[in-house]
């Protein structure tokens, strides 16, 4: 997976892909840790790590990051 600026990323995980979809789809961290049986902390790590290993500031990035890679 490569991030905003080309370079090459390590991959995200299954669980990782799933936050992101929801987020992408508009979900709140709330909204993730309910349908997905977590704390809401832990949604928080996933995301702090997605931002992280895509090169991403925020969610909104995120989002746009997945409707552009087909993720949602």
């Amino acid at each position: 997976m490569l991030d905003r600026s080309g370079g090459q990323r390590e991959p995200l995980t299954v669980r990782e892909v799933e936050v992101l979809r929801l987020v992408a789809g508009g979900a709140t961290n709330k909204e993730i840790a309910e349908r997905l049986y977590l704390s809401e902390g832990t949604v928080k790590n996933h995301i702090s790590r997605i931002l992280g290993r895509l090169g991403l500031r925020d969610r909104t990035q995120a989002a746009l990051y997945a409707q552009s890679h087909g993720l949602v």
